[in-house]
């Protein structure tokens, strides 16, 4: 009996797993790098849900129209995705059929992906389609790489050195009693902070400004490696917990995804963070890149805040 063809493929790709996982998922940025090196996709439908469809032509460089369809069989955000796929012939009859597994691994901020394809009702015309299949994927996955670098082109970026062993910068941004002594920027007031600190879990606030309101906000934790990374879905929302508008900018996104790095060296610790807009749109991702003076304003004032906690918890140790 014939072997099954297959292969697996391994990267580790320079952005968080809910960044990759986004590229497989919406379809204006799979249309960007799904296929070949010089293909393009004029057609990219997906109905991303289990028992969902999937409709792409590809376009080679001399024109020729590659069409494929498929159905999602799993979808576990930001783990792993499970799909058939087939190439059609001219008269739009599968070729083949391709099980594809997907998973997304985090990997101390990057992502590590593994694909696996395994082909099965193979026709003997769809030899050429599957002995470069792999070459296909490789190729693909060098368009991934770029498009999921280029996601966070327009990040906002912040890096500041604390006079504070990274033990207790870390600290000082995962525990409640802590958060509570400093979080928020400059003229809030943090009114309550709860920690759930675990993959799923959330940090909620609430903050008074100057003027009396009360604003409302959330974290919800993905990958946590203490002390040295928290990446993070940040949200401004009503008092449920519900992502809101930002009252301060209402063309911002809904919810920024947020890595934060630490290290150390000879007792000081040096905070990386970096903010892309995540599930938004490309009015959305305007108005996060216009704002993003506004909100390194915003990160002054907290961050100032948190010298001077530190500073403070430093003469108490």
């Amino acid at each position: 009996m014939a072997m099954t063809p297959q292969f697996t493929i391994t990267r580790v790709l320079d952005a968080p797993r809910e960044v990759v996982f986004k590229a497989w998922t919406d379809v204006n940025r799979l249309q960007r790098w799904w296929g070949p090196k010089n293909f393009t996709n004029p057609v990219c439908e997906v109905d991303v849900r289990p028992g969902g469809a999937m409709r792409i032509h590809m376009r080679g460089p001399d024109g020729t129209i590659y069409p494929m369809t498929g159905v999602y069989h799993e979808i576990v955000e930001p783990e792993r995705l499970v799909f058939t796929a087939s190439a059609l012939d001219s008269n739009g009859e599968p070729m083949f059929e391709q099980l594809t597994t997907v998973t997304f691994e985090a990997h101390g901020g990057k992502t590590k992906l593994t694909l696996h394809a395994s082909f099965a009702n193979i026709r003997p015309e769809a030899a050429p389609h599957l002995a470069g299949a792999e070459m296909g994927w490789n190729m693909s996955l060098d368009r991934l790489a770029e498009e999921a670098s280029s996601i966070g082109a327009g990040s906002l970026s912040i890096t500041r050195v604390f006079d504070a062993p990274r033990d207790l910068v870390w600290k000082a941004v995962t525990e409640a009693e802590r958060l509570m002594r400093w979080w928020g920027p400059k003229g809030l007031t943090p009114l309550m902070c709860q920690v759930d600190l675990r993959p799923g879990g959330t940090f909620r606030y609430s903050m008074r400004t100057p003027d009396g309101r009360v604003m409302w906000g959330k974290w919800v934790y993905g990958e946590i490696v203490a002390p040295e990374l928290l990446v993070s879905v940040v949200s401004t929302t009503d008092e449920e917990g519900n992502p809101v508008r930002n009252p301060m900018s209402l063309g911002h996104p809904l919810e920024v995804l947020f890595k934060m790095t630490l290290s150390e060296n000879d007792g000081k610790t040096t905070m990386t963070i970096t903010g892309t807009p995540y599930h938004a749109t490309e009015e959305e991702r305007k108005a996060f890149e216009a704002g993003r003076d506004f909100m390194e304003q915003g990160f002054d004032g907290t961050l100032g805040k948190l010298v001077a906690y530190l500073a403070q918890a430093a003469d108490q140790s």
